[in-house]
């Protein structure tokens, strides 16, 4: 069954609300989307090795991943602040070499018929800059990528 995706930006509000739907139980998705080991298998653009520096999935839980390409090193991070095994995570979310441009990411996952898992993310900007910036960068062509890839561990995991 083929997923299907969604990516919708709202300037007024300063979000950006990505669905996604995965052919694989919210337990799995959860357990792939969670596991430090299997992120460097899908987390990002192929074109990146991904290392995960730190995850520690709890509420006040810190979070680093640093991607290494022919353009360099370089690193995002953030904090958990919400973690409801396996329906909901709230997390902040930094590029490094943009410190200070933070935003909050609210990712669900609903259970659907069939063992397919619905996964919505709202993710909030402080301002209109930071959203057209992050937008202006690839986050769309990233996080379809991400989530093409992240489908080809759940067939497998």
């Amino acid at each position: 069954m083929p997923t299907t995706a969604e990516f919708v930006v709202n300037k007024e509000k300063y979000q950006v609300k990505v669905t996604r739907e995965f052919a694989a139980p919210r337990e799995k998705v959860w357990r792939v989307m969670n596991d430090p080991k299997l992120i460097p298998e899908w987390w990002g653009p192929a074109r990146y090795e991904t290392r995960v520096d730190k995850m520690d999935v709890r509420p006040g839980g810190k979070w680093r991943f640093v991607h290494t390409g022919a353009d360099g090193e370089f690193a995002f991070n953030g904090e958990y602040k919400e973690v409801e095994p396996p329906e909901r995570v709230v997390m902040t979310f930094e590029f490094e070499p943009m410190a200070g441009h933070v935003n909050t990411q609210t990712m669900t996952l609903t259970e659907l018929e069939g063992g397919r898992t619905r996964m919505d993310v709202l993710v909030q900007f402080e301002n209109l800059p930071d959203l057209e910036g992050m937008v202006g960068s690839g986050m769309k062509e990233g996080n379809l990528e991400s989530y093409d890839r992240l489908d080809k561990v759940l067939e497998r995991a």
